[in-house]
């Protein structure tokens, strides 16, 4: 008991009551392109980081909420058609590959940490149109309505 009595004396605790915290620095992004051995061409690349929309295929709202970091293309990324298939092929070799993150601040983050330039795609606005059987026949003045015999 005599050493809580010591710990919490008027005094110590106008003392605590009385410092200022100072906020934490802001804490500089160390690029990791110049220790990572990555190829001259990696670096400063430009990508995008956006929330992909669902599928239309897709009832629910799966895979949403993460967000998405692509590479733009390359301006000289040499391009080119398959002539056997017709495939459309590149010489850029970051084309196909996506990254996915939590939230967008990690997005950012990691663009930031890589050196890359990046831009921020706004969030689609999820609307979901109201669906019933009976606005298949309403009337509505002034619209064309094909109508099928068979």
């Amino acid at each position: 008991m005599s050493l809580l009595r010591a710990y919490s004396t008027p005094a110590t605790t106008k003392k605590e009551s009385s410092e200022i915290v100072a906020p934490e620095p802001a804490r500089e992004v160390l690029v990791a392109d110049v220790i990572s051995g990555a190829p001259g061409e990696l670096r400063h690349r430009s990508v995008r980081i956006y929330q992909p929309t669902r599928n239309t295929m897709q009832s629910g709202a799966g895979k949403t909420e993460r967000w998405r970091l692509d590479f733009d293309i390359l301006q000289g990324g040499s391009r080119w058609e398959n002539p056997l298939m017709g495939w459309a092929s590149s010489a850029d070799y970051m084309q196909g590959t996506r990254l996915s993150f939590r939230s967008k601040e990690d997005a950012i983050h990691f663009a930031e940490k890589q050196g890359w330039d990046y831009y921020v795609q706004p969030e689609a606005i999820k609307r979901i149109p109201p669906k019933n059987y009976a606005e298949n026949f309403v009337y509505k003045p002034h619209k064309l309505r094909i109508m099928r015999t068979k």
